[in-house]
């Protein structure tokens, strides 16, 4: 095992370097200015001023140069300072990154608990009233768009209904980490992101189980007298898993990229919601942090995913 986690790391290096060469180029190629932007509505700067500040932080050196910096920067979780905020980047991502990770874990396990038993009764009730009913609900899943999904849900439930928040982490005046008032704001965000999920896992779990269910080991166990829930359980869904473990890459690309729409949607203060207004804002080093950082947890998700995968299968460690 430990062979093939060091194999799959080094197989993620080249895509985080495609991914550093590719944040650093976009901004680098925008037509702002980063100097204009830090200075903001300062008049009394002379342009002796704004050329020893362009100077000193590196941006007459050549590309290739200021890249490299950038990068040696990065290993030491050095990402400059806020145009917009003023304050180190890094400090803004740590107080962000526990936010949508709260996101993130809890629509996953309500992705895992929801998703999984509707893909085996999809199978098992196959051709009947509710095979029918999850295959249209994973059919709207996959075609409602989450930001609509969201706004109604804040329309409907949390303004007209007032059933739940319209948005934020906590009630005003209530500071807390994980209580009632914490878990009543998340459930709008975690419902909605969670949708494609849960419609995503019964179309491929059904498929699967359908497949599993008829080989020769699923008959034999039956006609050794085993109960049918037995047989499903330790049989028939344990193969099925195999496959819908790497189902999970796109679970979770599909959690971090809702995420930026959603936190925004809930005022999530979350790393997607610092992303967005950095870019609205133009705050180049927040932007640039942004992507690294929700690009290294993507990575870092899928690798979590290749080591699931091996541990259910162990064949995929001698691939």
């Amino acid at each position: 095992m430990g062979r093939y986690i060091l194999r799959r790391l080094g197989q993620a290096i080249p895509t985080l370097i495609g991914i550093l060469v590719l944040t650093f180029a976009l901004t680098r190629l925008s037509p702002s200015d980063p100097i204009q932007l830090m200075l903001g509505g300062q008049y009394d700067i002379t342009p002796e001023d704004r050329i020893a500040l362009r100077e000193s932080l590196g941006l007459n050196d050549p590309l290739p140069l200021q890249f490299i910096k950038w990068v040696w920067a990065i290993l030491h979780l050095d990402f400059g300072q806020s145009f917009y905020y003023h304050r180190p980047v890094m400090d803004l991502i740590l107080e962000r990154v526990p936010n949508s990770l709260q996101i993130s874990i809890a629509a996953l396990l309500v992705t895992v608990a929801i998703g999984i038993p509707l893909g085996v009764i999809a199978a098992l009730r196959r051709g009947h009233i509710e095979d029918h009913g999850i295959r249209i609900f994973s059919v709207a899943g996959h075609a409602i768009p989450q930001f609509w999904l969201g706004l109604m849900f804040v329309l409907t439930l949390s303004v007209q209904l007032r059933w739940f928040p319209i948005g934020s982490m906590n009630a005003v005046g209530v500071d807390c980490g994980l209580c009632w008032d914490r878990i009543w704001h998340l459930i709008g965000p975690v419902a909605v992101i969670s949708i494609a999920g849960i419609a995503n896992l019964p179309r491929i779990l059904r498929t699967e189980v359908l497949e599993v269910i008829s080989q020769d080991y699923v008959r034999t166990a039956r006609s050794k007298g085993l109960r049918e829930k037995a047989v499903i359980a330790g049989h028939v869904l344990r193969n099925a898993l195999i496959p819908v473990v790497t189902s999970f890459g796109t679970i979770l690309l599909v959690f971090f990229s809702g995420a930026l729409i959603i936190e925004r949607v809930f005022n999530w203060p979350g790393l997607g919601r610092l992303t967005f207004e950095a870019a609205v804002n133009k705050d180049y080093p927040l932007v640039q942090a942004g992507v690294v950082i929700s690009s290294v947890l993507l990575i870092f998700s899928y690798l979590l995913r290749d080591i699931a995968y091996a541990w259910v299968d162990p064949r995929i460690k001698a691939l």
